[in-house]
């Protein structure tokens, strides 16, 4: 009990991280964040592309890579990381938040490239990271703050050991579990998603 209400008081004061600019532009990009996927779904379905099984092979085998970074994600952080509250009640530093800072949106990432290529719209591949790295900059920067917030020096040393984005393989650290089967479950409208946009995808290269 004690200790939620610490965290409970750390979370109502804003870190000087939290307060700049960039964080507060993130936090508005955070509460909105559903609506983000959509050029990378609308440019590549209505954009002309020729898309080969070879393209095929290679976005599927990154949508499956992105995909296995947010299974074990969720798995070891739980549903929180997937809710919008700033009621954070422990910091995650274990499994594949030891590689990366970042491995949810990092799968993400990897999903949209991966929906690129299969359109065979290639031009929009560099566009579409570019736009990635502005909104999930501030996002990112936003969320830091957060934890900053909270977490305070545990967060700060937490950060310094761990990259924000490429992985790393880390060294001695806290374990601790995962919940594959909540993981899973937590994911599932996520692959109906996928299957989708997977059909709307054939159905354009039979039609174009």
């Amino acid at each position: 009990m004690t200790i939620n209400i610490e965290l409970q008081r750390a979370a109502s004061a804003k870190s000087p991280a939290e307060r700049r600019t960039t964080a507060r532009l993130g936090a508005v990009l955070f509460r909105n964040r559903g609506w983000l996927p959509v050029p990378f779904v609308l440019v590549p379905l209505l954009a002309p592309g020729d898309p080969t099984v070879m393209h095929w092979v290679v976005g599927i085998c990154a949508i499956a890579l992105g995909e296995a970074f947010r299974l074990a994600g969720v798995a070891a952080a739980g549903n929180v990381t997937r809710r919008r509250s700033r009621d954070v009640q422990r910091l995650v530093t274990y499994g594949i938040f030891a590689w990366t800072r970042n491995p949810l949106y990092l799968g993400n990432l990897l999903i949209w490239s991966g929906f690129v290529v299969v359109s065979g719209v290639f031009w929009f591949l560099p566009l579409a990271v570019a736009l990635f790295a502005v909104e999930y900059t501030f996002i990112v920067r936003y969320e830091e703050g957060v934890l900053e917030s909270i977490f305070g020096a545990e967060y700060l040393a937490y950060k310094r050991r761990t990259p924000r984005w490429a992985p790393r393989p880390p060294g001695r650290g806290a374990r601790g579990s995962h919940d594959w089967r909540e993981a899973w479950q937590s994911e599932l409208s996520t692959f109906v998603q996928y299957a989708v946009l997977a059909g709307m995808f054939v159905v354009k290269g039979r039609v174009g």
